[in-house]
């Protein structure tokens, strides 16, 4: 995708500074229009230009909520949805200004029902502090996709990550959502029942609709239960091909692995020295393991038997908890560990998702993309969903360099909807992969556009995202 292929969103002067005017009034210093803090709340891990609001409001209720997207909907004013700020692909940016709608201060955990493996959150809650308040119920929240994003945040972007292999991704895990519409009228989209064929499934619809459709205000969330044991550990691999049809091998053999991720030879270099491990500069694959003490134990067995058929190992794998701390720590801090490989570069990190039975195939051809263009680009995947990254490390001020990114990036996309995948795992749309949609869901995207009118006529929820321009 070129920049030029951005959403172009009209501003609208008049209504702007009407809203403004209502909410500075409203909502006193819990709106601010200072340049820094409109720039904090625009900003992207990518290359995409920053394009800030024009102020920031931070309700602490629903019902503010409302009053806001009230305001903006009489004036025809954008309004943009702000968790935490994690997100990948421009979700937050302001193309026609507007006000961005953060969510911290809505950040109660409201109630939490142990016999019935739920809760009920505000969208600010992050994963983190959920899982704190939850540790000494014997239960937590699985879904970890790296950072620590806020729950309203992973519910609009359909998030996922290292666990989703056994626990899915949110779309599995939230029973129901609160939301305000653009016409400023809350929903709520059910109850607490673990199942329901009560009407549309507007849950599952508001999931992944990147605040395009309604802005969360509330969450209701399954639990799990913590595992008796956790046993985890490192494989290394001759190349990555092995690696790949291992993990199918055990995916295919039902072994229940809560976390199998691949890591190929440049970010295991860049892993090594970042996080100080101690493991071959190879391929490797990360797996754990959750169950019983005897289960555990025989599942590392297996999987070290399928990871030698393939040429891999040792597998070394325990089941003490700083060890496998470390070693997850390592995994979550790839990004970061990546940019070494390049000081002052800017990474751009981009995802696809492919049937696994592909996925060997897919990282493969991947990689040999990358040579033949000569990027430097770690690949890390969650290897057990048919889902990778690659982080490319460009200079961001070169067009050259710029475009030979944009050219690899469509090339992995256009590969995996080839094989029957999808652009985007777990990424989602937002800007950086709004010309991508139509090749992979065809009239699918006219349908979307047909729910977005009906629900947003005058297009005030985070306008500019998802749907491309034709």
């Amino acid at each position: 995708m070129a920049l030029s292929d951005l959403n172009p969103v009209e501003r609208n002067e008049e209504g702007i500074a009407a809203v403004l005017g209502i909410l500075k009034q409203r909502l006193g210093e819990r709106f601010q229009t200072g340049e820094a803090i409109r720039t904090q709340h625009a900003h992207t891990t990518t290359y995409i230009p920053t394009q800030a609001p024009d102020g920031v409001a931070f309700p602490g209720t629903t019902a503010e909520v409302q009053e806001i997207v009230t305001a903006c909907a009489a004036h025809r004013v954008p309004v943009i949805a702000f968790g935490v700020g994690s997100s990948l692909e421009g979700h937050t940016n302001a193309p026609g200004g507007g006000i961005s709608l953060d969510t911290s201060r809505m950040n109660r955990i409201l109630a939490v029902n142990p016999q019935d493996l739920d809760c009920t959150v505000e969208p600010g809650v992050t994963r983190e502090d959920l899982n704190r308040h939850l540790r000494d119920t014997g239960l937590f929240f699985p879904i970890d996709p790296g950072a620590n994003a806020s729950l309203g945040g992973m519910a609009a972007t359909r998030a996922s990550g290292t666990n989703a292999v056994r626990y899915g991704t949110m779309r599995e895990n939230v029973l129901s959502l609160t939301a305000v519409m653009a016409d400023g009228e809350t929903v709520a989209t059910g109850k607490r029942a673990k199942k329901s064929s009560a009407g549309y499934d507007l849950t599952r619809l508001l999931i992944g609709s990147e605040g395009t459709l309604g802005i969360i205000t509330q969450l209701t969330l399954k639990l799990q239960g913590i595992p008796q044991a956790i046993s985890g550990g490192v494989c290394p691999f001759p190349s990555v091909e092995a690696a790949c049809n291992a993990v199918i091998a055990t995916i295919q053999m039902g072994i229940p692995v809560a976390r199998i991720e691949l890591v190929n030879a440049l970010q295991m270099r860049a892993m090594k020295s970042y996080s100080k491990l101690d493991y071959p500069e190879s391929p490797c694959l990360f797996v754990e393991f959750h169950g019983s003490d005897a289960g555990v134990a025989e599942q590392a067995e297996t999987f070290g038997a399928i990871a030698k058929e393939y040429g891999g190992g040792p597998f070394l794998w325990t089941s003490v908890a700083e060890e496998r701390t470390k070693l997850w720590k390592a995994r979550h801090d790839a990004y970061w560990s990546s940019l070494t490989l390049r000081p002052g570069a800017k990474g751009l990190s981009t995802d696809v998702c492919v049937p696994i039975s592909r996925f060997a195939e897919c990282v493969t051809q991947t990689e040999a993309d990358i040579a033949e263009m000569g990027l430097i680009a770690p690949i890390v995947g969650h290897a057990g969903d048919g889902n990778f990254h690659v982080l490319v490390l460009m200079d961001a001020e070169d067009p050259k360099e710029i475009a030979a990114t944009e050219e690899f990036v469509a090339r992995l996309n256009m590969r995996a909807i080839g094989m029957d995948g999808t652009c985007t795992g777990e990424h989602g749309i937002g800007q950086g992969k709004v010309g991508f949609l139509r090749h992979e869901l065809g009239h699918g995207v006219d349908i979307m556009r047909t729910i977005k009118q009906a629900l947003d006529p005058q297009n005030i929820m985070n306008p500019g995202k998802i749907l491309p321009a034709d």
